[in-house]
């Protein structure tokens, strides 16, 4: 079970998907909600992936004790790995635990975040991927570390909505938002950073968003750079971004679900690090935070989901980096 946010969701599948392969006989149901559900493409025979709406057919404490019955009568179900350990999580996993079925429950190491956050350790947070993984063990469930990415040795995806890529060309996927204002690089500085990597003549920007106002500015920074183009203008899914960065070089985002997407398809990824910090345990399945952008700061990391407001109003974690030091970094990258 994980059933939000969409990057925990991804995070899952460098994990769930070998665990599936290393046990053939066993079938695995991912529960989760339905727009996440649509992400785990090129799976397993033996994975079924089930997408529900807990805010809907299976609200509140009856809808989830309903949704437990539903799933042990429909599945046959003999263990539970809670990879979301929530409160709704916890009582589908008490209604199965009461019947007998084992549960595993994923440890959120919630002193070691608060000790990180308030600057009373330095101890990082167990990568999400290795807590994931620990889960499984508890069950006794083989879980290898083999993930490479995607489609791996099979055809890659294709998409109506991607271009041919020329020989030459460098591709670059970027990812400007996130869920908080803590993890956003400010979209001023953002568009100095497009509008100079826009002017070599070789390279492609491919600027990723979602909701209207995203829509709305990547718009505005698509139409004033020449090779710049906003996939929030086409409708999409998952299938079409995975294609997408089948062919990119270089994926530029924030501590967001863009980095965990990039991941699934073996994409380098530069992350651009404010509130939060790879040691606050969500740093993409292969990445390199050594390549990230990141302020050495004695307020940093200040929030594990970079929801909390700024102590001095400004985050000037993210403000202060320069964007000619972004710029370099990806050129860096991409010519390699």
């Amino acid at each position: 079970m994980r059933l939000s946010a969409l990057g925990d969701v991804a995070m899952t599948i460098p994990v769930l998907y070998p665990v599936c392969r290393a046990n053939p006989q066993t079938r695995f149901i991912m529960l989760t909600k339905a727009w996440p559900a649509s992400m785990f493409h090129d799976r397993p025979d033996n994975l079924m992936v089930v997408g529900i709406d807990p805010k809907k057919e299976y609200k509140g404490l009856l809808g989830l004790l309903k949704l437990a019955s539903y799933l042990r009568s429909k599945y046959d179900i003999d263990a539970v790995a809670d990879l979301h350990s929530v409160m709704r999580t916890w009582v589908i996993g008490a209604w199965m635990k009461l019947r007998g079925i084992p549960v595993s429950r994923l440890d959120k190491q919630r002193a070691r975040r608060k000790a990180l956050v308030t600057h009373k350790s330095s101890q990082p947070v167990t990568p999400t991927h290795d807590r994931y993984v620990e889960v499984f063990r508890q069950l006794g469930i083989e879980s290898p570390d083999d993930f490479t990415r995607l489609y791996d040795g099979k055809p890659l995806p294709v998409s109506p909505i991607v271009l041919e890529k020329e020989p030459g060309q460098r591709w670059i996927a970027i990812s400007p938002f996130s869920a908080h204002d803590g993890k956003v690089y400010p979209l001023e500085l953002m568009k100095q950073v497009i509008a100079q990597l826009s002017q070599r003549e070789n390279y492609w920007i491919f600027l990723m968003g979602g909701g209207k106002d995203e829509k709305i500015a990547l718009r505005g920074i698509a139409r004033n750079n020449s090779h710049v183009i906003s996939m929030a203008e086409v409708k999409h899914g998952f299938v079409d971004e995975y294609a997408l960065f089948a062919k990119c070089d270089l994926m530029l985002t924030m501590d967001s679900a863009n980095m965990h997407l990039a991941s699934l398809m073996g994409l380098k990824a530069i992350t651009i690090w404010g509130a939060t910090a790879p040691a606050c345990g969500f740093l993409g399945y292969g990445q390199d935070a050594s390549v990230d952008i990141q302020l050495d700061m004695e307020c940093r990391p200040c929030s594990i989901y970079g929801e909390r407001e700024c102590r001095f109003g400004d985050y000037r974690c993210l403000s202060g980096i320069k964007p000619e030091l972004v710029v370099q970094r990806v050129i860096s990258a991409v010519e390699g």
